[in-house]
């Protein structure tokens, strides 16, 4: 059984080398692209913002990477700063580029989730009345979080680091999306997104039989999004490594 990993490029290939470390046959196959947006500006004039802000929400590991990617020169974290983290991705990224792990708030290893909800929970017992928060996503992103902050009181600027696009997929992608659509049954797709199914629908060809194929989802949203495409045999997991691992290996070839 081969694992098709979907995340975007970067992230895909980190995963593939994960899974293969422990035995498991997988290759990528990246269902979403991440190209930087086309002006600048606003991610700039975020960074200069980070002095006077209570904390900087990074939605995932390609917002934090984009956010840096613009970063002034000499431009520091500031040292009463917090970085709010969705999850293990997002904060590996985070402290990657610098950012102190003491400064960076994220769920309890064992939540059920690392998502906005989850992270909410660590960050609702602040006092937000009044604070200024930046929210570092994509565009069009999901709103969520941004919500709960501006019902608790603060300011929030919302900041598009990067633009999400439909993959744009390499002639040896193709071909394992092929491989995939001819023996369904002989392999597993793995989703950490809702956007990479949908992606996934548009570039196959109608119609199509997905009633065969599996799929291991990440979470109960994207789980549903696989279900509505028609696959046959849709799988929930937590997102950490150890977890995902357990779950394919549980898995009947």
């Amino acid at each position: 059984m081969r694992v098709i990993v979907t995340r975007p490029a970067a992230q895909a290939a980190e995963w593939v080398t994960a899974l293969r470390a422990h035995g498991i046959d997988a290759v990528a196959l990246p269902l979403i692209g991440i190209d930087a947006v086309a002006d600048p500006a606003p991610v700039i004039a975020a960074w200069q913002a980070l002095p006077r802000c209570r904390v900087a929400m990074f939605v995932s590991a390609n917002a934090a990477q984009q956010f840096f990617a613009h970063r002034p020169q000499a431009a520091a974290w500031p040292a009463s700063l917090q970085a709010a983290s969705p999850g293990p991705g997002t904060t590996r990224a985070l402290i990657a580029l610098g950012v102190p792990p003491a400064a960076i708030v994220e769920p309890p290893a064992d939540a059920v989730q690392f998502d906005s909800e989850a992270l909410w929970q660590r960050l609702s017992a602040q006092d937000w009345r009044g604070a200024d928060v930046i929210v570092v996503r994509g565009d069009g992103g999901r709103e969520w979080l941004a919500d709960r902050f501006a019902e608790a009181g603060a300011r929030v600027t919302p900041v598009a680091s990067y633009r999400r696009t439909a993959p744009r997929l390499e002639p040896g992608e193709q071909a394992v999306l092929r491989a995939a659509l001819e023996a369904p049954r002989a392999s597993l797709w793995f989703f950490s997104s809702s956007e990479a199914i949908a992606h996934l629908a548009a570039a196959v060809p109608a119609p199509y039989d997905w009633g065969p194929a599996r799929a291991l989802a990440t979470h109960p949203r994207i789980a549903a999004r696989a279900r509505e495409l028609g696959m046959g045999q849709v799988i929930e997991s937590r997102p950490a490594l150890d977890d995902v691992i357990a779950c394919i290996q549980s898995i009947r070839p």
